[in-house]
């Protein structure tokens, strides 16, 4: 496909750009208006996603106390009753979907407790209307965000399936996330950021927990950050991975995206993880 096109959506789907100026602009570059349609659905996520089977696996859907209303999430882990190493897995700016749950399964098949918070919660929580759910992370406050994610590593840490060892991974606007975690959680062990927002460098002598980053080479808008974040992590002596894919584009991970998943590339940064985690956790 072309990178126009996928930068473009890229654009649409951060910025925000307006649906109608999105679409406007996609038939420009596909010449018309049936070619631009049919392009839209190789370059959105799939409503669905079921990869990974809940067999042998204890999943719920739980609740706890944010500071501005209820936070609901959802819990996999093995079935057997002990105390595993906890996991947070968050979402992208499209809130909690089958996805984003299926990663979390995916944590749980590879032997931890993984948390999945849904942080349109106080919202209502995430709509099936991604236009929706976007424009609703534009209301978020960052401050109560942060603080209801940082009340979900507490929670986690609290359960009695869980060994007190936590840590976190993200995927764009939740691989910011990540790191900000990392930033404001000091007894968080491993955190995990896809294709993530930094943090400012003059916070990054705060972080206590190894910190490993997933970067795609086309992804622009992004890397313009790696630079001043690998030199601020380096000067502050902090344990840290960075992988960058070549030939690959933003959410790459994600496996419902036709256009931009990237099947190599995504293994590949799914085994590290669980390597950095078998480390650090």
């Amino acid at each position: 496909m072309d990178q126009r096109i996928i930068n473009l959506y890229d654009e649409y789907t951060h910025k925000p750009l307006k649906r109608s100026e999105f679409i406007e602009r996609l038939v420009l570059l596909t010449g018309s208006f049936a070619a631009a349609m049919s392009v839209i659905p190789l370059l959105e996520s799939c409503a669905t996603s079921n990869k990974t089977a809940t067999e042998e696996l204890f999943t719920e859907r739980i609740s706890y106390e944010g500071v501005n209303g209820t936070m609901n999430a959802y819990i996999a882990r093995p079935q057997k009753e002990k105390k595993y190493a906890a996991v947070m897995v968050i979402h992208e700016n499209r809130g909690l979907n089958p996805h984003i749950e299926d990663v979390a399964r995916r944590a749980a098949k590879a032997g931890y407790l993984a948390i999945a918070p849904d942080a349109l919660s106080p919202q209502g929580g995430t709509p099936t209307d991604t236009d929706k759910a976007r424009e609703l992370f534009t209301k978020l406050d960052a401050k109560q965000n942060l603080q209801n994610f940082i009340n979900g590593i507490n929670y986690v840490g609290s359960r009695k399936d869980s060994n007190g060892s936590t840590g976190c991974v993200g995927f764009c606007w939740g691989g910011a996330l990540s790191n900000q975690l990392a930033v404001n959680v000091p007894d968080l062990r491993a955190a995990v950021a896809f294709y993530g927002s930094q943090p400012s460098a003059e916070d990054v002598p705060k972080i206590k927990a190894a910190v490993q980053l997933h970067y795609a080479s086309l992804d622009e808008r992004i890397n313009a950050g790696i630079s001043a974040y690998e030199q601020a992590l380096k000067a502050a002596g902090t344990r840290y991975e960075l992988y960058l894919y070549e030939g690959v584009n933003h959410a790459f991970h994600n496996d419902t995206s036709t256009a931009r998943y990237n099947e190599a590339a995504a293994k590949l940064a799914w085994q590290r993880t669980l390597d950095f985690y078998k480390k650090y956790l």
